[in-house]
């Protein structure tokens, strides 16, 4: 009798010790998010109520070997949902679950494995048994669809890289065409000292004015000040 109370007291510690006990795919999630060290990779969202995973292709590469022994983002991805995350943005990689937040780790030991994911891992076992080529075709497709989903988020990420080049471009451009102008300015303001300042030839103390030179030479300076100008504002329009 006290053997089998004995027994059933070793049962009922353990089962506390396996439900008081995060999964280890859960532990080492959390630590990814929490190390800072990765936070251009993946971190926590602005509320700390999920994570993100910013660059999939590096994630899969470099973090995903030095704790779950391969490089699968796709199969990182099923394993969340087996443990209730949800994908809540469309156009980026983030993840929420009530119980993962940040701060709260003790919260981890209550998020469990979907029992609706057991059964359907046994359904697809027996249909592998029963009909490999259609579960063949199953893989294939859920493979397709995860590509499809990255080489999508791939060319929105080169989309966004040419737009900022361009960007970059045209705001190099300005800066030059506004350096161009104030240059244009600083010429106009020596022009007009420059004519302030003329001097003309003196005989006995009294200035000669020679009819028509300077003027000419102030003219021929307006003129190719005021095409500068013209020039300046029509690119500047473009």
């Amino acid at each position: 009798m006290e053997s089998m109370m004995g027994s059933d007291n070793n049962k009922g510690l353990l089962e506390y010790v396996r439900k008081s006990t995060p999964p280890p795919f859960l532990l080492k999630t959390y630590m990814l998010v929490e190390d800072p060290i990765t936070n251009d990779v993946i971190s926590w969202n602005a509320d700390g109520s999920g994570f993100v995973v910013w660059q999939p292709a590096e994630f899969a590469r470099d973090l995903l070997p030095k704790l779950f022994k391969h490089s699968n983002f796709s199969s990182f991805v099923r394993q969340l949902n087996t443990y209730g995350f949800r994908k809540v943005a469309t156009s980026r990689w983030e993840f929420c679950n009530e119980m993962f937040r940040k701060g709260e780790g003790e919260l981890l030991s209550q998020i469990r494995r979907r029992k609706s994911w057991a059964n359907r891992q046994q359904n697809s076992a027996i249909a592998q048994a029963s009909s490999p080529l259609e579960c063949e075709e199953d893989q294939r497709s859920s493979s397709t669809c995860s590509s499809s989903g990255f080489n999508n988020l791939m060319d929105e990420n080169k989309r966004l890289r040419k737009e900022n080049g361009a960007l970059n471009w045209e705001l190099t451009s300005m800066k030059k065409k506004f350096k161009e102008l104030l240059d244009l300015v600083a010429n106009y303001a020596q022009f007009e000292k420059e004519k302030d300042d003329d001097e003309s030839p003196m005989l006995f103390g009294v200035k000669l004015e020679i009819e028509g030179d300077s003027e000419r030479k102030r003219k021929r300076k307006r003129d190719e000040i005021s095409e500068s100008a013209s020039v300046l504002l029509s690119q500047a329009c473009k």
